[in-house]
């Protein structure tokens, strides 16, 4: 399991390379269900109002006027728990280990050292087609690379639903790399299914709605020509904002396929 133990970059490394991309959710997610389709079951959502749903963004909004940052009373509620189909313990596993891998890849990772992480984890079959195509490539482009290191901070949220990660807090800067890389290089991919612990619903459903509310802030923000408020990080915030989505089921869509409205 040594393969990964010295590769990290340095925080300015990073930064150098992060700073690139394109703000919002740089272009991974596709139009399905369309977006007709997908306003028309927010606003039948609204319609069914449920006392969970209604205190879940209270809270949220409550967390959100503390920090400072903008709310939109008019943004509807998110999924109750009845509603949500939220991923198994193995499938969130699995993707974890996935994502991982395509981060270090776009972080640099050499090509060979790729496919040994790949086929001893047996996550080939279980990558996504996008996912695939870029493990694949022997000389990516530099956007996927910059697209994909970003995915660490889905990561970062697949490894906190495990229970791997204590806690998510305001998306304010970049995940600990380091630490998301350990977690997965310390364990097979059969430990790291069987010692993970998913967390509540109710749990990561409060996360998916707080960080709905973020990303809207954030793409207020952008769109009025403005910085994103409250020192919330506008490249964590769509990407946390994927992950959480994916794992509520939102719309359901997998992962290539999440979209992230506001």
């Amino acid at each position: 399991m040594g393969f990964l133990h010295s590769f990290v970059m340095s925080q300015s490394e990073r930064r150098a390379l992060l700073t690139s991309a394109l703000l919002g959710v740089l272009g991974f997610a596709n139009a399905a269900p369309s977006l007709d389709e997908r306003k028309k079951k927010i606003k039948e959502m609204e319609k069914q109002l449920s006392k969970e749903a209604l205190d879940r963004r209270a809270r949220s909004e409550a967390v959100l006027k503390t920090e400072g940052v903008p709310i939109n009373r008019y943004l509807p509620v998110i999924e109750t728990e009845s509603e949500a189909r939220v991923r198994t313990t193995e499938e969130v596993a699995r993707r974890a280990l996935c994502v991982l891998v395509v981060a270090v890849k776009g972080e640099g990772l050499e090509q060979p050292v790729v496919n040994r992480i790949v086929n001893e984890y047996g996550l080939r079959q279980l990558l996504t087609p996008k996912e695939r195509a870029f493990i694949q490539a022997a000389s990516p482009s530099q956007h996927d690379k910059v697209q994909f290191v970003w995915r660490y901070e889905a990561a970062w949220v697949l490894l906190w639903a495990l229970g791997y990660v204590q806690s998510l807090g305001k998306p304010v800067g970049i995940c600990d790399v380091p630490t998301a890389v350990r977690t997965m290089r310390d364990r097979t991919a059969k430990s790291f299914v069987s010692e993970a612990r998913l967390r509540p619903t109710a749990e990561i459903l409060d996360q998916a709605d707080r960080i709905y509310r973020y990303h809207w802030a954030v793409v207020d923000a952008r769109v009025n020509g403005r910085p994103a408020p409250a020192g919330l990080n506008a490249d964590v915030v769509p990407e946390r904002h994927h992950a959480l989505n994916w794992l509520i089921g939102y719309m359901g869509q997998e992962w290539d396929e999440v979209t992230t409205d506001t």
